[in-house]
């Protein structure tokens, strides 16, 4: 297959009202690019209105926005990836400049932060508003980061984080899961502010703001688990240790006082519990062994990577 130098990426799902705007915009912006529209079982004519307004279509059948981004990333070959939604909230002006950042090396992946302009006055949501805060919150106190915008649509990758990202997340948990393996693979990531619109009258977003925001929640509980093993498992170690010790101290000053040991379910407890405290503590050491050695064999997968791109 052909490669772009700059690939169009827009997963669909029921955007007869807004997609053929869409196209027309980036075209104007990026007339030399290839633009991929990926209909996900829409029933409202997507598929029709993009062929007809230029895009290449095609067709994922396993419903989410997770599976749609796994589709496109394995068959899609280009030197720079732009990522964007088909229902007309993020302009084209910025699309250029994203391009620009990662063709010229100066990023792996740029993220367009709505956050940062004039997202919570446009998105009508509160719930959605709060969030973003939340998750935003999260994720940069646990893997010590300040990306401002979590999970933006909006993003533009080069070809060897496209290649080498392993997307685990179905639906809508996928900008959250691309995030934390950029922070967490040392990707150079640069944020530009972008202006963001709510959806037009007629167009229904796809998001349920508590479902998929407690699988937003989840993946980051399940990732945080995955990428810093060590930290995870030492906070129930310390959390079974400091109860084994409520317990069982008690019980031996009392012994060592009296000579006696009159609450044995106590002082039973409080040895499980340390038990329990030590494997864990245990686990977390030999995961993170773990994650590091699988670090560096990413490192030396990117290597070769980029040595075949190259040719």
């Amino acid at each position: 297959m052909k490669k772009s130098k700059i690939a169009i990426l827009i997963p669909c799902f029921n955007e007869a009202k807004t997609i053929e705007k869409v196209i027309k915009e980036y075209q104007s912006q990026l007339p030399d690019a290839d633009i991929f529209v990926y209909d996900n079982n829409s029933t409202d004519h997507t598929n029709i209105i993009a062929k007809k307004a230029g895009a290449i279509v095609r067709y994922e059948y396993k419903q989410g926005k997770g599976n749609v981004i796994r589709s496109m990333f394995r068959e899609i070959d280009a030197d720079c990836y732009l990522m964007i939604d088909g229902d007309d909230t993020y302009p084209s002006e910025n699309a250029k400049e994203m391009c620009e950042l990662v063709l010229s090396g100066r990023a792996d992946m740029v993220v367009g932060d709505r956050l940062s302009s004039t997202y919570f006055v446009e998105n009508k949501r509160l719930f959605h508003n709060f969030g973003n805060k939340i998750v935003r919150f999260l994720i940069n106190k646990l893997f010590k980061n300040k990306i401002k915008d979590i999970m933006t649509g909006y993003r533009a990758f080069n070809y060897e984080f496209v290649k080498a990202f392993p997307v685990l997340s179905k639906g809508f948990e996928i900008e959250t899961e691309m995030t934390i393996h950029a922070v967490d693979k040392n990707f150079k990531v640069v944020e530009i502010p972008v202006d963001y619109r709510d959806r037009p009258n007629g167009s229904v977003s796809k998001l349920n703001t508590y479902s998929d925001g407690f699988k937003v929640l989840k993946t980051i509980a399940v990732l945080f688990k995955e990428y810093k093993p060590s930290f995870f498992f030492n906070v129930f170690s310390m959390t079974f240790l400091v109860v084994s010790l409520m317990l069982g101290v008690p019980v031996l000053v009392e012994y060592f006082n009296t000579g006696f040991v009159p609450r044995f379910p106590s002082l039973i407890v409080s040895t499980i519990l340390l038990v329990i405290s030590m494997l864990l503590w245990i686990c977390g050491i030999l995961l993170q062994v773990i994650v590091k050695k699988n670090k560096q064999f990413y490192e030396l997968y990117l290597n070769i990577l980029r040595i075949a791109n190259e040719k």
